[in-house]
């Protein structure tokens, strides 16, 4: 019965990966070096992430493996909103990343063969995950055609999981658990323009280093077109890894899916 009510929480968590989109903004070309004010990118986006790993959302619950595909994702989601921005001021520049997700997962877990196999028990699971990321850095390389920027920051992560265990006509029992930490990250982006509409960029962070999990590192690649001075889109790929444990609670995950964004550029022309 335990490992199958888990199996319920570990779905749950997994669906919670699919807003999880470290830095997912794609950047348009920036304007050349000497612009004195800001530009500002705004990136709402979608990451069809899938997750693999083991998770244990409550405290001395055992741990359950999950391989949980991008279409289970979707069918146990209530709510998702992700947003990324994107800002550089002469050689400054600063990547944020916001996400709020909210998923549900319920499961018939059967009968209670020792205790009552007449009744049926059954499982759901509310989680709410909200995760922030904050990179600053310094343009080392500037040129129309090439940028690469050398960043530093770290991640937030919150999670909370509700579980609600119902016993057929006898009554149901609620376990809340959450848990919060802060992983340290430093990392790098470069930025190729192939025409003056088409670029590719490539991310890549790590962190962690036992401060919140014990290892965090990510790869995002994109391919960018500009349609003016203000709108681009972007398709690309991102990978997630994330390993934390503490105190009985376990997230040793990695994510990967397609990532698509629709991007609104403001203070600048487009260009690189």
């Amino acid at each position: 019965m335990a490992s199958k009510t888990l199996g319920g929480c570990a779905l749950a968590i997994g669906i919670l990966a699919s807003g999880i989109a470290a830095a997912a903004d794609p950047e348009v070309a920036a304007p050349p070096l000497g612009a004195s004010d800001w530009v500002v990118q705004v990136t709402p986006y979608l990451w069809a992430s899938g997750m693999k790993g083991g998770v244990s959302p409550f405290e001395r619950a055992p741990t359950a493996h999950v391989d949980v595909p991008f279409s289970e994702v979707w069918d146990n989601l209530n709510f998702g909103g992700f947003a990324s921005i994107w800002a550089r001021r002469d050689r400054f520049v600063f990547a944020g990343d916001l996400m709020y997700v909210n998923l549900s997962a319920a499961e018939v877990v059967g009968p209670l063969p020792d205790l009552a196999p007449e009744l049926e028990l059954g499982a759901e699971l509310d989680t709410v995950q909200f995760y922030a990321a904050g990179l600053a850095g310094y343009r080392v390389v500037d040129t129309p055609q090439f940028s690469l920027d050398a960043l530093a920051g770290g991640r937030f992560w919150y999670v909370s999981n509700d579980l609600t265990l119902q016993l057929q006509n006898v009554g149901s029992r609620s376990f809340e658990q959450s848990f919060s930490w802060f992983d340290p990250l430093i990392g790098a982006r470069a930025f190729y323009n192939i025409t003056d509409k088409l670029s590719v960029m490539g991310q890549a962070d790590i962190g962690g280093f036992g401060v919140g999990s014990d290892l965090t590192w990510s790869l995002l690649g994109t391919v960018n077109y500009v349609f003016d001075d203000h709108w681009s889109a972007s398709v690309g790929y991102k990978h997630l890894s994330v390993d934390y444990d503490e105190d009985g609670l376990l997230f040793d995950v990695e994510m990967s899916g397609p990532v698509i964004g629709v991007t609104y550029r403001f203070g600048g022309p487009a260009g690189g």
